[in-house]
């Protein structure tokens, strides 16, 4: 059977997108089709925090992540060398810390017992759009369908071919996976053990991002994750290896980066200028951009699922695939505000690199640091419509 409605990729964004479609035009399930390269479960490099606004939006999908197996940190620390800003929820975790070959293969499922189907082992080479349709070429054989959903990722081919010239915002990211704090004979670390850390120390050094260390697991055994995010905003001044920050807090605490094997990736964060849709073709994911600040994409991903699911259910009623009113409708969104917001935001805490700045802003500037962060950072999950 042809399917009208494809979604190249299988992660967060374009999973959220069908769950989304189904649960408002149950009509059009049979219509869906996803095209996955890789097979279930599938290697994926990523912190893995899921904010409060990733769980609200999957509860309302009828979803409980709690199903996944995970860790809870008990506060979050947004810091300038080890001093800052301390943040906890009132008898709950402040962050849930999930693997993403688990997270996603569990979405897979939920999806497919929606009735949805999902190819695996299929990579698309090309895609194009048409007045007719949308041309689909991949190794398995080609399709047709009346409308694509590109959730292919920062490096996906979806964005390449219907946006070739198209400004390009890549941060780049490392990560490492260590024994947890038990393993270093080091007691000033049994306080960091259930907390996850955000430290803007390299920015100075003209790195535009932090190093993180969180909580994780890996087949139940207690790990910690560790990473650094550049934003790449800095890219024009000297900077050092990407690594050696990430070193550097790694040996304070203990640990030496040299001994665990270092992974690395890009993230394309989110532009207000970037296209996110051209007729019949749309994007979600960091195929349309993530969070610029911290390169948060697991909530940001299932939110334009959102978006997207009422974007293409009402274009299919209308009969008219043009797309003209995605972009407005995600910038009139909680997912588009909290995006643009955080671009803003973005624009300002790194450039402004001087170590006094930092210092001012993560360590003196705490009462209202939290407050921007609560109305224009978090807290949008809830003001999508579902």
């Amino acid at each position: 059977m042809e399917k009208d409605i494809i979604i190249i990729g299988g992660g967060p964004s374009g999973l959220s997108t069908a769950l989304h479609l189904t649960k408002i035009a149950p009509h059009l399930t049979s219509r869906i089709l996803i095209l996955e390269k890789e097979h279930y479960p599938r290697p994926k490099l990523c912190a893995g925090g899921l904010v409060a606004d990733a769980e609200f939006i999957l509860q309302r999908l009828g979803l409980d992540v709690s199903e996944v197996p995970h860790v809870d940190a008990s506060a979050a620390h947004f810091d300038f060398a080890g001093k800052g800003i301390k943040i906890s929820v009132p008898k709950s975790h402040t962050l849930r810390v999930i693997r993403r070959n688990e997270f996603d293969h569990w979405l897979a499922k939920k999806t497919l017992e929606a009735g949805i189907e999902i190819r695996e082992g299929v990579t698309v080479k090309n895609i194009i759009p048409n007045k007719d349709g949308v041309s689909i070429e991949t190794d398995r054989g080609d399709f047709n369908p009346q409308i694509v959903i590109g959730a292919d990722g920062s490096n996906g081919i979806t964005r390449s071919c219907i946006f070739p010239n198209a400004p390009v915002y890549t941060a780049r990211v490392l990560e490492v996976i260590t024994p947890d704090y038990s393993v270093v004979a080091s007691g000033k670390n049994a306080s960091r053990i259930n907390n996850a850390y955000f430290d803007f120390f390299p920015i100075p050094n003209n790195i535009a991002g932090y190093v993180w260390d969180f909580p994780t697991q890996i087949n139940g055994e207690t790990m910690r994750c560790w990473g650094i995010y550049d934003t790449n905003l800095l890219a024009d001044q000297e900077r050092p290896p990407l690594k050696n920050p990430l070193a550097e807090e790694m040996a304070r605490h203990g640990f030496n980066l040299d001994d665990h094997e270092l992974k690395g990736h890009p993230i394309r964060w989110y532009d207000p200028s970037n296209p996110v849709s051209t007729p019949r073709v749309l994007l979600v994911g960091d195929a349309a951009g993530a969070d610029s600040i911290f390169g948060e994409g697991i909530s940001i991903a299932l939110g334009y699922g959102a978006i997207a699911a009422h974007e293409i259910s009402e274009s299919i009623r209308r009969n008219e695939f043009s797309f003209s009113r995605y972009k407005s409708r995600l910038m009139r969104s909680g997912l588009g505000q909290t995006l643009f917001a955080r671009w803003v935001i973005t624009q300002i805490i790194y450039p402004l690199k001087w170590r006094w700045f930092q210092i001012l802003l993560w360590r003196i500037l705490k009462p209202i640091v939290i407050l921007v962060a609560w109305f224009f950072v978090l807290n949008w999950g809830k003001r999508i419509k579902i």
